[in-house]
C-alpha cells in the first residue's frame, strides 16, 4: 500500500512538472504587464496603482504581489515546469538571479519615450521601461550571474529566454488617444525592428533558446469592445472581436514572424520560438468548454453586471465599485485586459508542447 502510495504521488508530481528531461540553469524574461511579476511593486504597493490591490492575487498567492491577474502567470508556470524557483523581479535588492530574473515591468514599451514624444503622445503615456532599458537592466544583473563574457556565453546558452511579449502598450498609447487602428498599423515596422533588435543583442550576450511572443488579439479584450463598442455588425468577426484592432494584432504578428526568420537563419545555432498568443486566445474563445470556460468573453474582476463583459472603465478591477467572480477558472479574462491564472496556464501548456509556439519549447 506504502509503495502503491508512494507510486501515484510520484505520477502526481510527473503531471505537475510535466514529467520530462529537458532542463535550463535559468528562465529569463522581460516585458510587460503580461508577464511583471512584481518589478513596479518592491518598494511596496502603491496606492495609486490599481492592478496592486486586492483581488489581484487572490487565486494563488492571496494577495496582490504586482502581477495583473488573479494568480501565476505564463513565466511563473515556465519556471514551474523546468523545477525553478518563480522567477524575482530584476528590481528587487538582495536576491539571487542566477537561476532566473524577471525584467518586464507594467507600463513597458518596446519604443521608448522619443518615440511617442515624436508622434505628438510624449504627455498621454506613462512608461516604465522600454525594451532597450530592460535589455540593459539584464545586463546589470550578469555579473551576479557570470564572471567572464565566456562563462556568461556558457551559461546563457543553457538558460531559457522569454522576450515579451511586446508592442500591445506601443499600440495602446495612440488607440485609447483617438488614433485609428490603420493609422497604427504604420508604426509597426518601427515596433518589430526594435524587438528583432534586442533579442540579436541577447543573442550576441549568448542567449541560445529563445521565446519572442506575439501580441494579443486585442479586439476580443473587453476593454476595447466596451471603449470602441459599434452599431455596426460589420465591424465585428464571427466571435464577437473587433475586426480593424485584430487586424493591426494580425499585422503585427505577421511582420514578427518574418523579422525572427530572418534571425534564425543569421544564427542557425540558435533556436528562436514564435508563441502565437493571437492563436490561442482565439482557440480559447472559440472553444470555451476544452479549456474550463464558461465566461470567455465576460471580466471576471470589474463592474460585475454592467454591459455586455462586466467591464466600466471608471470601476476598473481594484477600484471602488468593482468585485471579482467566485470562480476565476471559469474565466479567460481577469480585468479586462490581463488574462487569469487559468488561462495562463493554458497558454503555457500550448506554449511548451505546441501547436502555440514553432517550434514548441520541449523538443
Amino acid at each position: 500500500m506504502k509503495l502503491l502510495f508512494l507510486g501515484l504521488l510520484f505520477l502526481l508530481s510527473c503531471l505537475f512538472s510535466l514529467c520530462f528531461s529537458q532542463s535550463y540553469n535559468a528562465i529569463f524574461s522581460f516585458g510587460d504587464s503580461i508577464s511583471d511579476t512584481g518589478n513596479l511593486c518592491v518598494n511596496g504597493n502603491p496606492s495609486w496603482l490599481t492592478t496592486a490591490q486586492p483581488p489581484y492575487g487572490e487565486t494563488f498567492f492571496s494577495r496582490p504581489t504586482g502581477r495583473c491577474s488573479d494568480g501565476r502567470l505564463v513565466v511563473d508556470f515556465l519556471a514551474e515546469a523546468f523545477g525553478l524557483p518563480l522567477l524575482p523581479p530584476s528590481k528587487a535588492s538582495g536576491k539571487d538571479f542566477r537561476q532566473g530574473a524577471n525584467m518586464a515591468i507594467i507600463g513597458a514599451t518596446t519604443l521608448d519615450a522619443s518615440f511617442f514624444q515624436s508622434i505628438g503622445l510624449g504627455d498621454k503615456i506613462w512608461n516604465s521601461g522600454s525594451l532597450d532599458q530592460e535589455v540593459q537592466w539584464f545586463q546589470q544583473l550578469l555579473s551576479s550571474i557570470c564572471t567572464s563574457s565566456q562563462d556568461c556565453k556558457d551559461y546563457l546558452g543553457k538558460s531559457l529566454f522569454v522576450v515579451g511579449e511586446f508592442g500591445g502598450n506601443d499600440y495602446n498609447a495612440p488607440l485609447f488617444n483617438g488614433r485609428s487602428p490603420d493609422a497604427v498599423s504604420a508604426y509597426v515596422p518601427t515596433v518589430v525592428d526594435s524587438i528583432s533588435n534586442a533579442v540579436e543583442k541577447l543573442i550576441g550576450l549568448g542567449a541560445v533558446d529563445v521565446v519572442v511572443p506575439g501580441i494579443l488579439p486585442i479586439g476580443c479584450f473587453p476593454i476595447y469592445l466596451t471603449l470602441f463598442q459599434s452599431s455596426s455588425q460589420g465591424d465585428y468577426d464571427q466571435n464577437g472581436c473587433l475586426k480593424k484592432f485584430n487586424d493591426l494584432s494580425s499585422n503585427h504578428n505577421s511582420a514578427l514572424k518574418q523579422a525572427l526568420s530572418k534571425l534564425q537563419s543569421k544564427y542557425s545555432s540558435t533556436r528562436i520560438m514564435y508563441a502565437d498568443f493571437y492563436s490561442q486566445y482565439i482557440h480559447m474563445l472559440q472553444s470555451p468548454q476544452s479549456y474550463g470556460f464558461s465566461n470567455p468573453m465576460k471580466v471576471c474582476c470589474g463592474a460585475s453586471g454592467q454591459g455586455s463583459y462586466n467591464y466600466n472603465n471608471n470601476a476598473r478591477c481594484g477600484m471602488q465599485g468593482s468585485s471579482a467572480c467566485a470562480d476565476p477558472s471559469s474565466y479567460l479574462s481577469w480585468d479586462g485586459i490581463h488574462m487569469t491564472e487559468a488561462a495562463h496556464r493554458a497558454v503555457t501548456n500550448g506554449w511548451l508542447r505546441g501547436p502555440y509556439c514553432n517550434p514548441a519549447i520541449l523538443r
